[in-house]
C-alpha cells in the first residue's frame, strides 16, 4: 500500500510539471506571435504606396482665370554696408488751383522793362519803428560790397502788391487759430485795386498746401481762410517759407521783377522740426528773390531752457524769425497776447505800403553768380530824430546764362507810375 501511494504521488508531480511546462510554452509562443505582428513590414511584403501627384513645372504662364500677383524682388546682398536708398523728393506746394486772371489795369498804364537794374524796396523808420515818408531822393545812399552806387531811379508812388499769407496750422497753434484767421482777414480787407494774395497752410514737408492761389477776389480769400484747420505733424517752417517765397517771386515775374512789391506774411511758432531744406539753402534762395518777409511769431509756448551746448527751442525759433525778417527787409513781431494781432496786422499793411522804390545800375558787372552785400543809408536831420533805412541785405549776381534766358513780356503798371527803366 505504501508503495502504491508513493507511485501515485510521483505521477501527480509529473503531471503538474508537464502542465506547467505546457503553460510556459504557450506563453512563450504567444509573446513571439505578438512581436511578429508589431514588427515593421518589409518593402517586399507590403502593398505599393500610392504615387504622389506630380507638381507641374513653372513655365512662365499662369491660368487666365487667376492672374498672378507681381512679385516683389528681394535685393541681393552685396556683402557691404546697408544702403539708405534714394533721398526723398523735395517738398512741393500741393493742390495749387489755377490763378485767377489779374484785373485789367486800364488806360494810362506804363509799359516797363528791366535789365541790369537792381531794384530795392526800402522802409525808413524812426527809433520807435514809425515810418518816415518824406525823405527826398538825394538823401538816399546805396552801397554794394561797400562801394557807393548811383541812385538810378526813385519813387514813393504806390504800386500793386503781390504777397502770400502762410499760416502754420500744426497743433502748436490750435488755441490761436481763430485769432490768426481774423488777423488774416484784416490784412486782406486792406487790399487795394491791383493787389493780389495767395494763401498757404502748412504742417510737415508733405503738407504744404496752396489753399487759394493768387487772386484779387477778397471773397475767395476769405473763404480760403475760413477753411483752415489744425492738423498734427512735424512742422516744416523752412520748407514752407522756401516754397512760398519762391512762388511769390516767380508770379508774373519779369527780367528783374515787374515793378510790384512782393511780400510774404508768415504766422508760426517758429520751431522747425523736420524740413527738407536746410537754413543755408533757404537764405541762399532768398538772396535770389526780392520778397520781404513779415513774421508773426508765437514763441512764448516754447521751452526756454538752454542746454549746455545747445540753444533752447524758444531761442532758436526767435533767431530764425528775426533772420527771416532782417535778411529780406521785412519785420518780425512777437505778440504777448492775441489782442495784439489787429494792431500787428495794421502795421504790416502800413509797412508794405509806405516804402520807397530805388534802383541802381551796379558798377560791378561780373556775371559770376556771387553774393553782393547791399546797404542803404539816409542822411540824418539836424534834430533828435533818428532815421533808419531797411531793405534786403544782399543779392546774387546773375550769370551770363541767366541773363541770356528768354525774357518775360513787359507788364503794365497802373496810373503811369514812374518805375525803373534802363537808360540808353
Amino acid at each position: 500500500m505504501k508503495r502504491f501511494a508513493d507511485n501515485e504521488l510521483l505521477l501527480r508531480r509529473s503531471a503538474i510539471i508537464l502542465l506547467a511546462g505546457l503553460i510556459i510554452s504557450a506563453l512563450v509562443l504567444g509573446s513571439a506571435f505578438a512581436a511578429g505582428q508589431n514588427r515593421p513590414r518589409s518593402t517586399q511584403s507590403t502593398a505599393p504606396a500610392p504615387k504622389p501627384t506630380p507638381t507641374p513645372r513653372q513655365t512662365g504662364t499662369v491660368p487666365t482665370s487667376q492672374p498672378a500677383a507681381t512679385p516683389t524682388p528681394t535685393p541681393r546682398s552685396t556683402g557691404g554696408a546697408p544702403t539708405l536708398g534714394e533721398a526723398p523728393p523735395p517738398p512741393k506746394l500741393k493742390a495749387t488751383p489755377e490763378p485767377t486772371p489779374p484785373q485789367d489795369l486800364g488806360e494810362g498804364a506804363t509799359i516797363v522793362s528791366y535789365t541790369d537794374l537792381v531794384q530795392l524796396h526800402v522802409r525808413v523808420i524812426d527809433r520807435n519803428n514809425r515810418p518816415i515818408d518824406n525823405v527826398p531822393k538825394d538823401q538816399f545812399h546805396i552801397f554794394e560790397d561797400g562801394v557807393a552806387q548811383s541812385v538810378d531811379s526813385f519813387t514813393r508812388e504806390e504800386v500793386p502788391i503781390s504777397y502770400g499769407l502762410a499760416v502754420d496750422t500744426s497743433g502748436s497753434l490750435r488755441s490761436q487759430l481763430q485769432s490768426v484767421i481774423d488777423a488774416g482777414k484784416t490784412i486782406i480787407n486792406s487790399n487795394k485795386k491791383g493787389d493780389e494774395t495767395f494763401l498757404v497752410r502748412f504742417i510737415s514737408s508733405d503738407k504744404i498746401e496752396t489753399v487759394q492761389d493768387f487772386t484779387a477776389n477778397k471773397d475767395l480769400l476769405m473763404d480760403g481762410l475760413d477753411s483752415f484747420y489744425v492738423e498734427g505733424g512735424q512742422t516744416a517752417i523752412i520748407d514752407a517759407v522756401y516754397l512760398s517765397a519762391e512762388h511769390v517771386s516767380q508770379y508774373r515775374r519779369g527780367d528783374d521783377g515787374d515793378g510790384r512789391r512782393r511780400g510774404l506774411i508768415v504766422i508760426t511758432d517758429g520751431e522747425d522740426r523736420n524740413s527738407f531744406y536746410k537754413q543755408e539753402q533757404l537764405f541762399a534762395r532768398l538772396r535770389e528773390e526780392d520778397v520781404q518777409i513779415f513774421v508773426i511769431g508765437f514763441v512764448n509756448e516754447l521751452d526756454k531752457e538752454t542746454g549746455f551746448i545747445r540753444k533752447s527751442p524758444r531761442e532758436k525759433a526767435t533767431t530764425l524769425i528775426n533772420k527771416l525778417a532782417t535778411e529780406t527787409g521785412g519785420r518780425a513781431f512777437f505778440p504777448e497776447s492775441l489782442s495784439e494781432l489787429p494792431q500787428i496786422a495794421t502795421e504790416i499793411i502800413r509797412d508794405l505800403r509806405t516804402q520807397y522804390v530805388l534802383s541802381y545800375n551796379p558798377t560791378n558787372k561780373a556775371q559770376d553768380g556771387s553774393y553782393r552785400a547791399i546797404r542803404v543809408t539816409v542822411d540824418q536831420p539836424n534834430s533828435a530824430e533818428k532815421r533808419i533805412a531797411l531793405t534786403r541785405t544782399g543779392r546774387l549776381a546773375k550769370t551770363a546764362s541767366e541773363k541770356n534766358a528768354p525774357k518775360a513780356p513787359p507788364v503794365r503798371l497802373p496810373g503811369g507810375a514812374t518805375t525803373p527803366t534802363r537808360k540808353p
